[in-house]
């Protein structure tokens, strides 16, 4: 398999596979402890799903907000508030 199109470094990796465990973790919770539906701070009904979703789209754009503004800045900045902003989300939404 030719996967010379990609830039495969240790960092994509890393990333693809926190997001697998992300997703294999939040398919073995609703299969042990399966969802409810809770209005948070959003005022909208929302499951784990959901607010996953949320944080991962949140995440992006904090990340690309991060480089618009700070250029090459490391990214750490930007990785700290997108944790936070899941802590929330998860906490409170």
């Amino acid at each position: 398999m030719n996967l010379s199109w990609m830039a495969w470094t240790w960092q994509t990796a890393l990333f693809f596979a926190l997001l697998l465990g992300v997703l294999a973790t939040m398919t073995t919770l609703a299969a042990l402890r399966p969802e409810r539906d809770r209005i948070g701070m959003l005022g909208l009904p929302t499951t784990r799903g959901d607010r996953l979703f949320l944080t991962l789209l949140g995440a992006a754009f904090i990340h690309l907000g991060w480089l618009a503004l700070a250029g090459e800045a490391p990214l750490w900045g930007a990785s700290i508030l997108s944790l936070l902003l899941g802590a929330i989300l998860f906490r409170w939404a």
